[in-house]
C-alpha cells in the first residue's frame, strides 16, 4: 500500500457553458504537473458507450493523484486554485459550473 491520494473532482457545468468550463479546467492541468507531489492531473469528459450507460450531471472530471495528503493539501491552498474556484464555482454572477463534488480515496487499508 502507498500513501498516494486519489481524487476525483466531479463538475457540472451551466446550460451552455460546457466548452468554456472545460477549457478552464483544462489550463490547470500544466499548473497542476508542476506542483511538487503531482503524479497524474487529467481532466476528462464524459462518454457515452453500451458499456456505461449511466449518465451524470458532472459530466467534466477531474482524475488526479497525488504523493501524499499533504501534497494535495498545498495543491489545494494554490492561489490559482483558489481563485479558480471563487470565480467559476463559488461566485453566483461569475459561476460557469452548476454543481461539483470531490472526493478523496486511498488505497491504504
Amino acid at each position: 500500500m502507498t500513501s498516494r491520494i486519489y481524487c476525483i473532482a466531479e463538475f457540472e457545468p451551466k446550460f451552455g457553458h460546457e466548452q468554456e468550463l472545460f477549457e478552464k479546467l483544462t489550463s490547470l492541468e500544466p499548473l497542476a504537473l508542476r506542483e511538487d507531489g503531482c503524479v497524474r492531473y487529467r481532466v476528462t469528459r464524459q462518454i457515452k458507450h453500451p458499456q456505461a450507460p449511466q449518465e451524470s450531471k458532472f459530466s467534466i472530471v477531474f482524475n488526479e493523484e497525488w504523493a501524499s495528503i499533504e501534497a494535495f493539501e498545498a495543491h489545494c491552498a494554490q492561489q490559482y486554485l483558489v481563485d479558480f474556484f471563487e470565480r467559476y464555482v463559488g461566485n453566483p454572477e461569475t459561476s460557469i459550473a452548476a454543481d461539483c463534488n470531490v472526493r478523496l480515496f486511498s488505497d491504504e487499508i
